[in-house]
């Protein structure tokens, strides 16, 4: 016992821990970043280093989130209702997908669990077997989340048992600048330290072609143990420097381009994202305290950018509070999102357009894999490979996801046509190949998409089955009774829940625009 234990102590000594971290670029990525390694690392107190530059805008559009942003906020103790305050935040309870199926049609993809389970048969497997005998109401009646939505509603969840109002699952729309600069707070109290600079060259060390420095236009050299690349599309280090390499995915999603302008407020405050198709690509519409945020996705190949800016203008409920922000991107990822000593998060590591609100998410999950994976000073290759797997595999899920989205549609648009006609990744082929059967849903524990969300989006684009699980016939003679006490349970809870409006001034109202 006593040989292994001094051999294990031996073993520990080896390690030569990182003594300091370079992130370049701020905005979301770096704040969120930033936040979280100067809590998770205290010893790095003043050994994180923020460089950014006021003149470089960041793009600040991806101001819809999804239910682990709850996570991410209890983890860093920060007051939910003093951040809805300080970022103009509402709440936000799904996605609701209009014009896309077909003109005219909207369908919502919900947060949180629908319906219920019964004798250990999943909901929608027997659900679905009513829908196909036509007696089954349309699977957003059995969602708390997507009724209230409808209606407006909003509330947190209760400790109520055996109570739909115990399981609400919420996410938030908020001010993308306003958030980071909510974390740079955190962060700095922390001790993170900011330099305000332009980075002029990159200097790698000749042996092994590791970042050894950083040199801004100041003059100023800055060195550190472990970089983070949060320089937005243009990838400064992990791809300027590093050459790490790009997946392009246009042939799956082939939007290109995106303008983005803000509005403001009118009508009802809603507690959903919405996303409206148009001829060519789609309009996103998220509703802030302040303003309704806006913004235009569309394909260069399809309809040119002065009169998409003109589209989206014209198709504004209030008047416009800034002049239209234009955008160009490539949706795909970083071959390598961690090269030597380097780690891509945010837009550098790569980009999905924000139809289902996963960009803040990726950010997320880029800080919380690189924890679980923190390297020492020796960068062990097998560690940067995993996570690299695991980055690439997220982002491949996440695109199957919305890739889904433009494949089945009936819209007879060109662009839609062409959306329709493209081939499918095989991870999304045997996925569907699966669910055209019998109704199955089956996914890897990791993937960020539940069983429900895939229902929800088949189900809503007009997938449809041969037939439907024979588990379903486990729950019994007499699924319709089950599904008439859920349909009733829901509506009930619907209506004892306030405006949203209603419940941001009681709790979390901003006192004034930013």
């Amino acid at each position: 016992m006593l040989a292994h234990h001094g051999g294990l102590q031996a073993a520990l000594v080896m390690n030569d821990p990182i003594r300091s971290v370079v992130i370049v670029g701020g905005g979301t990525a770096g704040w969120m970043t930033a936040a979280t390694l100067s809590k998770s690392f205290p010893h790095l107190k003043g050994g994180i280093r923020l460089i950014e530059s006021q003149e470089i805008g960041t793009v600040g559009v991806g101001e819809a989130t999804i239910p682990p942003i709850i996570d991410y906020l209890r983890t860093h103790a920060i007051d939910e209702d003093d951040l809805l305050r300080k970022t103009q935040a509402t709440f936000k309870l799904g996605i609701e997908f209009k014009d896309w199926t077909r003109p005219g049609h909207s369908y919502v993809h919900p947060f949180g669990p629908t319906g219920l389970p019964k004798g250990g048969v999943p909901f929608y497997t027997y659900w679905h077997k009513c829908a196909l005998a036509g007696t089954a109401a349309p699977i957003e009646a059995y969602s708390l989340q997507a009724l209230a939505a409808r209606q407006h509603k909003f509330m947190r969840p209760v400790p109520r048992m055996h109570s739909p109002l115990a399981t609400i699952v919420y996410a938030l729309h908020l001010d993308a600048t306003l958030f980071a600069a909510y974390l740079r707070t955190c962060a700095e109290a922390r001790g993170v330290v900011r330099t305000e600079g332009k980075v002029r060259s990159i200097a790698l060390r000749p042996e092994d072609g590791f970042i050894e420095s950083i040199t801004l236009e100041s003059g100023a050299r800055i060195a550190a143990d472990l970089y983070i690349d949060c320089t937005g599309f243009r990838g400064l280090l992990i791809e300027g420097a590093l050459k790490s390499g790009y997946e392009d995915w246009t042939h799956w999603l082939p939007c290109d381009r995106a303008i983005a302008v803000p509005c403001e407020r009118t009508g009802p405050l809603s507690s959903l994202t919405r996303a409206m198709a148009r001829r060519v690509g789609w309009q996103w519409r998220i509703p802030l305290q302040h303003r309704i945020g806006n913004g235009y996705v569309y394909s260069s190949r399809f309809i040119d950018d002065d009169t998409a800016q003109d589209i989206l203008l014209r198709s504004l409920e209030g008047r416009p509070t800034r002049e239209p922000l234009r955008l160009r991107f490539t949706t795909g990822r970083r071959r390598r999102c961690w090269n030597r000593n380097c780690v891509a998060i945010g837009l550098s590591a790569g980009f999905l357009e924000p139809l289902e609100s996963t960009g803040i998410h990726l950010i997320q999950r880029g800080i919380l894999v690189l924890l679980k994976l923190f390297p020492d000073r020796h960068f062990r290759q097998p560690d940067i490979d995993r996570y690299n797997q695991q980055i690439a595999f997220d982002y491949e899920r996440a695109r199957d996801f919305l890739v889904a989205h433009y494949h089945f549609t009936e819209r007879e648009e060109d662009f839609w046509r062409h959306c329709r006609g493209t081939e499918l990744p095989e991870t999304l082929k045997e996925r569907l190949e699966l669910f055209r059967g019998y109704g199955r849903l089956l996914r890897d524990e990791n993937e960020l998409f539940s069983v429900q969300s895939w229902f929800h989006l088949l189900d809503g684009q007009g997938v449809r089955t041969a037939g439907y699980d024979p588990f379903a016939d486990m729950v019994g003679p007499n699924p319709q009774a089950a599904l008439d006490e859920i349909r009733e349970v829901v509506a009930g809870c619907a209506a004892t829940m306030p405006a949203h409006e209603e419940f941001i001034r009681r709790h979390c109202r901003a006192t004034a625009p930013p």
